[in-house]
């Protein structure tokens, strides 16, 4: 059920949990000392994340939103509720699309989706603590309007969502999608951070900032 992805140093552990019909990665990361951590991007299936906790054999501290769309966070809300924790992110720009989740569920055949609206929302420059890990946020518009990155610097480690593919980038086709700001996101704020960042993202593998930098296509 939990297919692992260890970050680049021990201290800090990742899991992915693919959700939902769309395959999301909702993502565990947690300190392995501390058994502390966060669930990213919890879009569904809650009652498979939930075991996933248990059978990490960690505490979840919070919850962390890379933006609005409904495999993202479509059960955060729920989940905030059974966990008792705050939800964090994503940037503001992205609360039309919280205030929207019943619709989008409606939309796609989805049911038990929630609005959700964060106890915090990020901003550009901003940081989040994972069990004392430190995380910056990078706003990434381009998928959507707020979507963000969550970097931590110490272990080379980023949470892109759907800003970044291994192999391709998120789409800009849904309303309020920008391809020219989604390319500019990636190549003036992520590339820059160094060609070793590890990253996990919102569908697929994980990749390596600097694998995409010399083979993606929508970069190259």
């Amino acid at each position: 059920m939990i297919a692992s992805a260890a970050t680049t140093k021990s201290a800090l552990k990742a899991a992915i949990i693919p959700v939902t019909g769309f395959q999301q990665n909702c993502s565990l990361i947690w300190d392995e000392a501390t058994k502390i951590g966060a669930v990213v991007d919890p879009g569904g299936d809650l009652d498979r994340i939930e075991r996933g906790i248990k059978e990490a054999g960690i505490t979840i501290e919070k919850i962390l939103l890379t933006h609005g769309h409904i495999d993202h966070a479509g059960g955060a809300d729920e989940l905030r509720e059974r966990l008792g924790v705050k939800i964090e992110g994503p940037h503001p720009a992205d609360k039309l699309l919280l205030d929207a989740l019943v619709k989008q569920g409606k939309m796609y055949g989805v049911e038990g989706v929630r609005n959700v609206t964060p106890d915090r929302w990020l901003n550009e420059g901003e940081t989040v603590t994972v069990a004392g890990h430190t995380f910056e946020i990078f706003h990434c518009p381009g998928h959507s309007p707020g979507s963000v990155v969550f970097f931590n610097r110490v272990q080379r480690f980023a949470l892109v969502g759907d800003v970044l593919f291994r192999g391709s980038i998120g789409r800009t086709d849904f309303p309020y999608g920008d391809h020219d700001a989604l390319i500019a996101a990636i190549k003036t704020k992520l590339l820059p951070l160094g060609d070793d960042v590890a990253f996990i993202c919102g569908h697929g593998p994980p990749g390596q900032f600097g694998v995409e930098r010399q083979t993606n296509p929508f970069l190259t």
